[in-house]
């Protein structure tokens, strides 16, 4: 499936085609819901996805060292440079890390905007040393770096049947629910790394703080005050999923049953947290596998449909095709 991949995306050097097959074992490992999604994308778009999740898992991972082996200095070099290395392969299309080539090579090929990989890294850079966001603007403001920009840099990737500008609020919001899906999901394993990601004016108003939430995790057990405040993060959550919701309609058709299931999959996320009665705190909520396959099923369901539809053959990107901002063909 990988050769097919590369090969549909015109991807012959090979010392790229082994940095894509890189990003999408980092994808495959560690994004299994989005790249359960990602397999319904057209052939030749997935080897860019994959890079572009890739790079991102690669600087998350430095910035979250789950293992521990690094002081925080030591990630803070680490992420310095990787992003002098990704700038250099903006810049020549080349890099040390094989997340750096691959993420390049996509950037150049779909003509994405520098300027949110700037922003990407900034985020992750503030997570060296901001632990708590006070209200939810200031989570927001974090967010557009680590996760509006991510829907973002898909666009150009995905296709737009509108001009981009007007579908960019709408992808951008898709990042932001998905990230906010996974803060919900992860408080616990959050707070063991020292971080709250939910808004503390959001807590507040529900009388939970950071050292309630540290004794519920300590001692397992539950407290009326933080189940109400999830609740009230899921409810937040789910009012960003509906501004993100119209977004979906102005993507090239052939794309959309493969977002189309990635919002489901992850609203899914929401349903087993509810389902759990929020217990986050105490144990990662996931989604069945049964129900994964047979969101996954629907999806391929409406791409066979489509094809059956439209024969129109799906032709391979063209290098700085798009220009940023500017309207994308019905690709």
């Amino acid at each position: 499936m990988t050769r097919r991949e590369l090969d549909a995306a015109g991807v012959t050097d090979p010392r790229l085609r082994s940095a894509y097959q890189h990003c999408r074992q980092l994808n495959s490992r560690h994004g299994k819901t989005y790249f359960l999604a990602t397999r319904l994308l057209p052939v030749e778009r997935r080897c860019a996805v994959h890079a572009l999740y890739g790079f991102a898992r690669w600087a998350d991972d430095i910035v979250d060292d789950l293992d521990r082996s690094q002081t925080p200095e030591q990630r803070d070099r680490l992420l310095r440079l990787l992003e002098s290395d990704l700038a250099n392969g903006l810049r020549t299309g080349r890099g040390d890390e094989k997340v750096v080539q691959a993420v390049a090579d996509t950037a150049e090929r779909y003509a994405i905007d520098p300027r949110l990989f700037a922003d990407f890294m900034a985020s992750m850079r503030s997570d060296l040393s901001v632990c708590d966001y006070p209200t939810y603007e200031d989570l927001r403001a974090y967010m557009h770096g680590s996760a509006a920009v991510i829907g973002l840099q898909m666009l150009p990737v995905l296709g737009t049947v509108v001009a981009r500008e007007e579908a960019a609020p709408h992808a951008a919001a898709l990042g932001v629910a998905f990230q906010l899906t996974n803060f919900l999901r992860d408080v616990g394993e959050d707070l063991d790394r020292g971080r709250v990601y939910l808004p503390a004016d959001l807590l507040a108003a529900h009388g939970v703080d950071r050292p309630l939430l540290e004794w519920s995790r300590r001692s397992g057990r539950r407290d009326a005050r933080i189940r109400a405040a999830l609740v009230a993060a899921e409810a937040m959550t789910r009012a960003v999923y509906r501004e993100a919701e119209p977004g979906i309609a102005m993507l090239d058709p052939r794309v959309r049953p493969c977002i189309r299931t990635a919002r489901t999959l992850y609203g899914g996320i929401l349903d087993a947290i509810a389902d759990d009665d929020y217990a986050v705190l105490h144990r990662r909520a996931a989604v069945p596998r049964r129900r994964r396959a047979v969101v996954a099923a629907a999806g391929l369901a409406h791409i066979l449909g489509a094809r059956v539809r439209t024969r129109a053959p799906s032709p391979p990107p063209a290098r700085h095709a798009v220009a940023a901002g500017e309207e994308a063909p019905n690709r």
